[in-house]
Formats: structure tokens, C-alpha cells, sequence
């Protein structure tokens, strides 16, 4: 009989994207998983405790994955909030689209209830705690409770944001994603310009983009 392998987390985690890719749906059983890569059950318990938690943790490995790349340029630190969240889409998407296969297959029949899925649970507080530190200007209201009630909107609007664009990638036909590329510009420029209360020349244009691609996907 073969030895048992000694795995890490990152083990279980190629293991198991292989299995849903191959099969569309979970493994039967940790039990069986963990006999068929050859690795003792206990092992899986020491990372996770269901494929459940296991897929969550995929998020926002990708999340981390993504802020290790940006924190390795010299650019990167220098630039301010709405570079740094332009920095951050481009280069998570680049790490969704290199994972596109997975991503699909976790997301795609969620895709228009994204907000509500638990799977990205993780995601959201990696990426709410992000755009909190990027301390993104916003209008001085000169008052703590409203302050803190315009952090919190903030921040979710952003997370909603965030879906959105996951939802147009995940439907995105063109070569490369190149209409998400263009996505990620309009509206995060439209975003930032409306928290700067001057948004019509960004939003419009943003606008247009939006409703051209509703007409010619109609």
C-alpha cells in the first residue's frame, strides 16, 4: 500500500478544483476525497472543516494572491485610492480570468444573486477591510454617527460594485475580457467622480457603455 502523503492547505485546494471541474459537483465525502488523492481524513480537518468552508477559502486566497502582487511593486504605494482600486480590479481579474473555469463553475448559476452568496462571505470582509484602508476622500459631514454611517455605505457600495463587474466578466464574450477591462475604467472613474460630487461627464459616459451593451446583447 502507497505511503500517505503529508499535504498542505494549498494541496487540498488544487485537489479539489480538480474534482469539481472534472465532475461539476462536490466530492462524495471527505472520506472518499481523501482516499482517492491518497492523504489520511484527519489531514482535512486540520485546514477545513466542509468542502463548504474549503470553497469560501478560494475567494479569498484569490484576494490575498492579488494584494501580494500589488504590495511587490514599486508603483503600487505611491499611488492613491482610486489607482490602488484600479490596481486591485486589473489585477484580480487578471487571477479570476487565470481561474475562470472554477469560478464559473462556483458562480455561474448564483451569478444574479451574487450578493446573497456565501461562498464569497470571506471575499467581502477581505475586500471591505481593503477599501477602508485606502481612506478614500468623502465629503466632511462634521458629525461621527453620519460619518461612520457614510463609511459603512461606502464600503458596501463598493463591495456591490465589486459583484457587479464579477457578474459582467462572468458574461463577458469578448477576446481577452476586453469589455470588462473597459468596465473596470468607467465605473470606477464614475464611482470616485460621484463621491467627488462631479460625476455627470464619467456617469454619462458610463451610462452609454452600459446601455450599448444591453442593446447589442438583447
Amino acid at each position: 500500500m502507497a505511503k500517505k502523503k503529508n499535504i498542505k492547505q494549498a494541496d487540498l485546494i488544487s485537489y479539489y478544483m480538480d474534482y469539481v471541474l472534472t465532475h461539476s459537483q462536490q466530492p462524495k465525502s471527505v472520506y472518499v476525497f481523501a482516499k482517492d488523492n491518497n492523504f489520511e481524513e484527519q489531514q482535512f480537518y486540520q485546514f477545513f472543516s466542509s468542502f463548504d468552508v474549503l470553497e469560501q477559502s478560494i475567494f479569498k486566497i484569490f484576494f490575498d494572491n492579488t494584494i501580494t502582487v500589488l504590495e511587490k511593486s514599486n508603483d503600487y504605494a505611491s499611488f492613491d485610492a482610486r489607482d490602488k482600486l484600479l490596481s486591485f480590479y486589473f489585477t484580480f481579474f487578471e487571477i479570476l480570468t487565470a481561474n475562470r473555469s472554477y469560478v464559473t463553475y462556483a458562480l455561474g448559476e448564483h451569478k444574479t444573486s451574487l450578493k446573497t452568496l456565501r461562498t464569497l462571505a470571506p471575499l467581502k470582509q477581505r475586500f471591505t477591510n481593503f477599501i477602508e484602508l485606502l481612506n478614500i476622500k468623502t465629503i466632511d459631514l462634521k458629525q461621527e454617527q453620519l460619518t461612520k454611517l457614510q463609511q459603512r455605505s461606502l464600503k458596501e457600495s463598493a463591495w456591490l460594485q465589486l459583484l457587479l463587474t464579477m457578474k459582467f466578466w462572468l458574461d463577458d464574450s469578448s477576446p481577452s475580457f476586453e469589455k470588462t477591462d473597459v468596465f473596470i475604467e468607467k465605473s470606477v472613474r464614475a464611482s470616485f467622480d460621484l463621491i467627488d460630487t462631479t460625476p455627470l461627464k464619467s456617469l454619462i459616459d458610463f451610462g452609454k457603455f452600459i446601455y450599448k451593451e444591453k442593446i447589442h446583447s438583447n
